[in-house]
């Protein structure tokens, strides 16, 4: 995998790609940068992702999927997007900073473009709007969160508190205190210490959420 500049998102995602045993080739231009993270990756290149002829130097040809994580500058990550799409690599990932950039690049044929301060934030707004722990939105109306349980269904089994007739939600996956997340099935009674996975809309989740 190829990660082509290391801004903070960069340097993150090559940074959890490095902790899953991937193997990683980073490139950007500022050499300090590419220094640091030398020992870090498999490969840490210093180029011009803007040049073609930099880009085939460097083998990034032969990769199967590519990072653009340059967004400071738009046409430097349409430019470099364009590139690889020329070059013909398979899945290419792009960093967008804002709705019009991301329009450019699915144009040219970015196959996933990737908002992430607009993510984070939307994320947040839905941490702060109720008692979820974690929220991760799939699509436009599908969401999974991780929350503690709502008072109305600790003790009781989730077929006895009705959750997905009452709340329209569905509770995938309890995790007890000291013990692993475990598939939650109608006869999982929930205690007032579990954590609990719960997948729906986004608006019944958060009404769920909310109940207290």
């Amino acid at each position: 995998m190829i990660v082509i500049g290391l801004g903070r998102f960069g340097a993150a995602t090559a940074g959890q790609l490095d902790r899953q045993d991937r193997e990683v080739l980073v490139v950007d231009t500022d050499p300090q940068l590419v220094q640091k993270w030398a020992d870090r990756v498999t490969h840490a290149v210093q180029a011009d992702a803007r040049s073609m002829d930099a880009l085939r130097q460097i083998g990034a040809d032969e990769f199967q999927i590519a990072v653009v994580a340059t967004g400071a500058s738009i046409e430097s990550s349409v430019l470099i997007a364009a590139n690889l799409v020329d070059l013909g690599i398979p899945q290419i990932w792009a960093k967008a900073i804002s709705l019009s950039h991301g329009k450019i690049l699915e144009r040219i044929g970015v196959n996933h473009v990737i908002y992430p301060e607009r993510e984070a934030g939307e994320r947040v707004a839905h941490l702060l709007s109720g008692s979820m722990l974690d929220f991760i939105q799939f699509d436009n109306n599908y969401v999974i969160a991780k929350m503690y349980p709502p008072r109305s269904i600790r003790g009781r089994s989730l077929s006895e508190s009705g959750v997905r007739t009452r709340y329209r939600v569905t509770v995938v996956g309890v995790k007890t205190p000291g013990q692993p997340f475990t598939h939650a099935t109608q006869d999982t009674v929930v205690s007032p210490h579990d954590l609990i996975i719960v997948s729906g809309t986004a608006a019944d989740v958060e009404r769920f959420a909310a109940i207290g």
